[in-house]
């Protein structure tokens, strides 16, 4: 209880008999909050904004050409990470493992619109026993709630085509609320920012910047206009960033605030989003933490989004669950350490994308310089809604562009890509013969983690549709 419940109780009417239990009661929650956590004054916040959609290499931050100001001076503050993992390219199971610290099959949510098993538990339960808040805004795709208990605020994910209007200097009242009123019962808080940028459709922002961008391989001559838009969301999101960091320095919170900002998995243009590719699992990672991360610093060192609950909790001073999947990399942050995992690890079930034509489950590890990827149903097409919209528009084209529109929908059962030279991953390394040790060491990788991971493959995304949610009506396309 904290001390405005407690005040609000003294001044109502209620039994003195009630008041004095309310009093123990607070302050019996104020000792086991001291007992299993630091106090408020070493208690870090934690703030964790994340884009939607977003491939990392089009940040200015990262040599892309979407200007990107907000995040650009939060890296020069703290640290800025090459090469961050998330668990699976779409949206539900990445937020799940992001929130559990979990690999997708083990938590249950490893199809889009998925639920986690009941039993799971959440960073919220964690943080919140030892005396945080715990609050999301904006985009969610999680369930159960009761895995999910978080203080949730309707605010963050601006609706398209709507300008959320700026009253009193703030667009955002309800987040600024959020941590002002943590601040002033002195309580530590987690608040995460889920953004709908720059997920299509791209209608925020001003695209005219960007009519001349170089295009990556991830795109067509034919999606140059929504290649712009896209662009213009991405510096739409940047000044949320922006919106926030100021909240942060208007309440005087900075020095004691660990502030993380990810791009999620790639944007929904090809060989992104929806794959595992270099650009489907590989996202930007920027955080900064006066006093604690070294200004403008930068790592290879490869983490996953598994990684950030056991970060957040180890910095909160919170035993870390031996059940976990990720690792804390707070020795990272401090500089103690450079290096963190040897591999990280992602899957794609297509099954339950909606339009998904016929299963197409992905297996995929990465290291130091390599990427091996494993296409469960290498029979089939990889066939959703953007690939055969790709395939229908490049019909008429000129051969190599067709060639690549056909290799995003065709795929061998073993991919092998050099994502130092190769980051966009368009040429298929499997079959050289130099290369053989390499393929090798890494699927075996592969397949123990898979073992460890109750993952049997192909049966695990025949059964994808009993993993998601309740409230979730499957969409599919009709065969033709």
């Amino acid at each position: 209880m904290s001390n405005k419940a407690v005040l609000r109780l003294v001044g109502s009417r209620y039994p003195l008999r009630l008041l004095v239990i309310a009093v123990f009661l607070f302050c019996g929650c104020s000792v086991l909050r001291c007992g299993t956590s630091k106090s408020f004054a070493e208690s870090p916040n934690f703030i964790f904004i994340l884009a939607d959609d977003c491939s990392y290499r089009d940040l200015e931050l990262y040599g892309g050409p979407a200007k990107t100001p907000h995040i650009n001076r939060l890296a020069k503050s703290g640290l800025t990470f090459q090469r961050c993992y998330q668990a699976a390219p779409m949206c539900s199971p990445t937020r799940h493992a992001l929130y559990t610290g979990l690999y997708p099959v083990r938590s249950g949510a490893y199809p889009n619109h998925a639920k986690a098993y009941e039993n799971v538990k959440s960073i919220t339960h964690y943080l919140s026993e030892a005396g945080y808040r715990v609050g999301l805004a904006g985009k969610t795709h999680i369930a159960p709630k009761s895995v999910f208990p978080f203080e949730y605020i309707k605010e963050f994910a601006d609706p398209p085509d709507q300008d959320v209007p700026v009253v009193d200097g703030w667009r955002y009242h309800e987040v600024l609320q959020f941590m002002q009123e943590a601040a002033e019962e002195k309580l530590p808080f987690c608040l995460f920012l889920c953004s709908n940028e720059p997920h299509a459709p791209y209608s925020k922002g001003d695209p005219k910047p960007y009519r001349d961008a170089k295009l990556s391989p991830q795109q067509f001559d034919f999606q140059r206009g929504e290649y712009a838009r896209y662009l213009a969301e991405i510096t739409y999101f940047d000044g949320q960033v922006g919106e926030v960091a100021k909240m942060v320095k208007h309440l005087g919170l900075n020095d004691q605030t660990c502030f993380a900002v990810a791009t999620e998995q790639g944007s929904g243009f090809p060989f992104g989003k929806w794959t595992c590719y270099e650009m489907g699992v590989a996202s930007g990672l920027v955080v900064s933490w006066p006093g604690v991360v070294k200004q403008d610093g930068q790592t290879d060192a490869i983490v996953e989004y598994t990684d950030i609950l056991p970060t957040f909790l180890d910095a909160a001073g919170v035993v870390i669950p031996e059940e976990l999947d990720g690792r804390s990399f707070l020795g990272l942050l401090q500089g103690k350490t450079k290096e963190h995992s040897d591999y990280a690890f992602s899957i794609q079930t297509t099954r339950g994308v909606n339009g998904y034509r016929d299963p197409y489950g992905i297996r995929t590890v990465v290291g130091k310089q390599y990427r091996y990827i494993r296409n469960l149903f290498p029979e089939n097409e990889f066939s959703i809604p953007v690939s055969r919209s790709v395939h229908e528009a490049t019909r008429e084209m000129d051969e190599e562009t067709r060639a690549r529109a056909q290799r995003y929908m065709k795929r061998p059962a073993e991919e092998l890509y050099d994502v130092v030279a190769d980051p966009y991953c368009q040429n298929n390394l499997a079959a050289e013969s130099g290369l053989k040790d390499q393929k090798q060491q890494l699927a075996s990788a592969l397949e123990r983690w898979m073992r460890d991971q109750g993952d049997a493959g192909r049966q695990v995304e025949l059964d994808a549709h009993g993993r998601q949610a309740d409230w979730y009506k499957p969409q599919r396309a009709a065969k033709n």
